[in-house]
């Protein structure tokens, strides 16, 4: 399956369509020309996400109401017409013209992105790692979104009821509505913990250790609850813990216990990549993250996500891009972003090369275009 065409209407500085090849697509141009945003606009059609903004509506084009991505995508001789509408309030799915859920939607298109923000999950705090492993869980299995948002609308009332307890004159009288979420709450946050646990054990099957052929990267799971009584038991475990710390809860006023507290250890020669790792090497072990999340990706579904590419040669130096699409040639389609011409160049013979300037792609090779590669 492949991403064939993307058609932008009022998206960040986007105009016209782009079209893609099944290998390798090389975006290039000066900065600011909108060679992110082709990349965020691929991302945000796959996954319904921006890897950029917490709220898509920011990228609405100034002045305009709402904004548009159109997208086709091919598998062998089948194509699929994909939609976005993002209003203010509102974010809508289309699949050829039909409006459908988001978690019906998900999984027409799987899409991963290595980008500077994305350098969080090696270097930042632990809600970037869990966003990482939630992210390529629902790219796999759509249906974990309705659990994860379940979980995170119960976790949001009972801070409620924790915050008014703690800001109250007798924070004990509001332990049983607190208790009241418990069930509800253990349950869902069992479901997230067996899904992430078996999610790593995936990522760490896939990782190649060595890819760079430099320091070996490893990831393991680390819940709040280690060290804590039976994980085997987990919800039991959780339902205990809740217990213990109720009366630290209603006097700080948040949960202390659950499945949001937890995080993804990675490691980099056996050190912890965030504290004691190289900006390069942090990109490098980044990297095979997302290769380990590719294989899985495949490995489930049977065919290749997207793989997209920002301001490579800012980010990896020339043996490892060499490494990189050596790996990926034959396997996924990739869509990479540069500001270097001599970077387009290099790779003109195995990639489809589009010039952005002014939010519009064009071909750099066609007759009419006055983009010289020489």
């Amino acid at each position: 399956m492949h991403l064939v065409r993307i058609e932008a209407l009022n998206f960040r500085n986007l105009s016209g369509a782009i079209e893609f090849a099944p290998g390798l697509n090389l975006l290039f141009g000066q900065n600011a020309q909108g060679k992110t945003n082709w990349l965020e606009a691929a991302f945000l059609l796959a996954t319904t996400k921006s890897f950029r903004t917490t709220f898509v509506r920011e990228a609405i084009r100034y002045g305009s109401e709402d904004a548009i991505i159109r997208g086709t995508i091919k598998e062998n001789t089948y194509t699929k017409d994909l939609q976005i509408l993002i209003t203010e309030k509102s974010k809508q799915t289309f699949v050829n013209g039909k409006r459908e859920p988001v978690v019906d939607y998900l999984g027409h298109l799987g899409a991963i992105a290595f980008t500077v923000d994305d350098l969080e999950v090696v270097r930042g705090g632990p809600d970037a790692r869990r966003r990482f492993i939630d992210r390529g869980l629902v790219g796999i299995k759509p249906s974990y979104l309705g659990t994860l948002s379940a979980y995170n609308r119960v976790l949001k009332h009972r801070n409620k009821l924790l915050r008014d307890a703690a800001s109250s004159e007798h924070p004990l009288a509001y332990a049983p509505q607190v208790e009241a979420w418990n069930d509800q709450f253990a349950s869902l946050g069992t479901e997230i913990h067996e899904a992430r646990v078996s999610y790593v054990e995936r990522l760490k099957e896939a990782v190649d250790a060595r890819f760079f052929k430099a320091e070996s990267v490893a990831v393991r799971y680390r819940s709040s609850l280690e060290s804590k009584g039976d994980s085997a038991g987990y919800e039991e475990l959780f339902r205990e813990r809740l217990a213990f710390h109720l009366r630290n809860e209603l006097a700080t006023g948040h949960t202390l216990v659950g499945p949001h507290r937890d995080d993804l250890e990675i490691r980099f020669d056996e050190r912890e990549v965030s504290k004691f790792a190289s900006r390069g090497q942090q990109r490098s072990a980044l990297l095979v993250l997302d290769i380990a999340q590719i294989k899985v990706y495949n490995s489930v579904l049977g065919y290749y996500p997207v793989f997209l590419i920002d301001d490579i040669d800012a980010e990896l130096d020339r043996s490892r891009i060499e490494i990189l699409l050596d790996y990926l040639e034959g396997k996924t389609q990739t869509i990479v972003s540069t500001s270097k011409r001599s970077v387009a160049e290099r790779y003109s013979g195995v990639g489809e090369l589009r010039h952005i300037s002014a939010g519009i792609a064009s071909d750099p090779h066609a007759s009419n275009s006055n983009v010289a590669l020489s």
